[in-house]
This record gives structure tokens, C-alpha cells and sequence, in this order.
């Protein structure tokens, strides 16, 4: 273990962006990590302005408001590659996109998923929330009501996408669709369970620690202008 926690990865943190930069962002680091000009894994922390987006297994039957609502509403929708299907994305809400070599860390999809889980149920716990998994999908949950999402995709053994965890995002436009396409599924928050404010800014910490324990690693902090893309 103290051989494993020599391992560091590059922790860049970016805000505020939008959706699609982000996913730009994703896929010129994925292809950095491939050739070997960033030498380590980065994960990437950020909240994104309201959009919905598709996965592979796509959604768009899963809408309960039509689409010229949503257009109306102006939230766009953006189809991606991640597993999964339709969710929403919001400020409040906070993603997690670890850029990983899965055979470097020595680790295969499904456990790599389970490892997310737990990341999300460690930074719940730190606060006093009781969340766990369930087998009608995976993520995390408060009972029936699902606080944390994941969605991946891996292109040449590096891993993108990944994890998002709600914080306090406004929860109405998940009403708008059957999340991750789950028929009479609610979602809820951590501000909501907790019935007080809860500062995004204070559950990076927590998402960190909880980062760094379950996958044996330090993370240094690193500006995104300082990634050699």
C-alpha cells in the first residue's frame, strides 16, 4: 500500500464550463494520455451550466415535456459517448472527470465503476448522508431517491466521463425526464437531505480525500493552462 500511494495524479479543477468545452477538454486529454506527452492521469473537477445530454443507449423517448419546451426552456441537449442514457447537468452539481489509463492502474470497467461509487459514498458520509448503491442502476442513492450519477466511456484503454454528484443543483429539470431512463425515479441533493446550504466549494474537499483514499493516490493540484495539450 505505501508502494500505491506514491502514485499521484494531476488534480486540475475548471470551474464553471460549458458543456461541450469540457468535452473537448476530455478528449484532447485522452489522446494526450494515450501518446505519452502527459505522463499521468488527471482528473478533472467542474460544474457545467444546464444541459441534458444522451449517452450511447440515447433518451430522447425518456423526455417527459416536449422538445419544443426544452427548446423553449433553453437547455440544450448534446449526445455524447458515455454509457448510459438521458441526464441533466447543472451548476450545484459537481462532475468528475478522471482521464485514466485503466490497464496502468491495473483496473477492468465494472470495478472502475465500483470505485466511483464508493467516492461518492465516502464524500456523502463526510457529511452525515447515508447513500449507497442499488441495483436498479448504478450510482449512488438515498433510498429510493438517486444523489449520484455515473456515465463513462474509454477510448484506447484511457477512461473519460465519469462521476456527477449532486450538491445543490435545481432539482425540477430532472422532472422534465425519467433520469438515466428510470421510470418513477426522483432525485435528490445533498443540500436537500441535509436541509441546509452546502457549499460546492467544501465538497471538492471532501470528493479529494475521498478520491485519494480509494484509489491509493496523491493528487497535485495543476492549472488547466499547464496541462501540455
Amino acid at each position: 500500500m505505501a508502494e500505491a500511494l506514491r502514485k499521484s495524479w494531476y488534480l486540475t479543477d475548471l470551474g464553471l464550463m460549458d458543456y461541450q468545452q469540457a468535452w473537448s477538454f476530455q478528449t484532447r486529454l485522452v489522446a494526450a494520455r494515450h501518446s505519452g506527452r502527459i505522463s499521468r492521469d488527471v482528473v478533472l473537477v467542474v460544474e457545467h451550466p444546464a444541459v441534458f445530454t444522451l449517452g450511447r443507449r440515447g433518451g430522447r423517448e425518456h423526455l417527459l415535456v416536449s422538445e419544443s419546451q426544452l427548446e423553449h426552456s433553453g437547455i440544450p441537449i448534446v449526445q455524447v459517448e458515455r454509457g448510459g442514457k438521458i441526464t441533466y447537468h447543472a451548476p450545484g452539481q459537481l462532475v468528475v472527470y478522471p482521464i485514466l489509463d485503466l490497464v496502468q492502474n491495473r483496473l477492468g470497467v465494472a470495478d472502475y465503476v465500483t470505485a466511483l461509487e464508493e467516492v461518492m459514498i465516502r464524500t456523502c458520509a463526510d457529511w452525515g448522508i447515508r447513500a449507497g448503491r442499488n441495483e436498479i442502476n448504478r450510482g449512488i442513492w438515498v433510498g429510493r431517491k438517486k444523489i449520484g450519477s455515473i456515465g463513462i466511456a474509454v477510448r484506447r484503454d484511457i477512461s473519460f466521463h465519469g462521476m456527477a454528484l449532486n450538491v445543490r443543483p435545481d432539482l425540477e429539470p430532472f422532472c422534465w425526464v425519467e433520469p438515466c431512463g428510470l421510470e418513477g425515479v426522483s432525485m435528490t441533493s445533498m443540500q436537500q437531505e441535509l436541509d441546509k446550504p452546502v457549499a460546492v466549494q467544501k465538497v471538492k474537499c471532501s470528493v479529494q480525500k475521498a478520491l485519494s483514499a480509494v484509489f491509493a493516490v496523491s493528487l497535485k493540484p495543476l492549472a488547466a493552462a499547464d496541462l501540455q495539450l
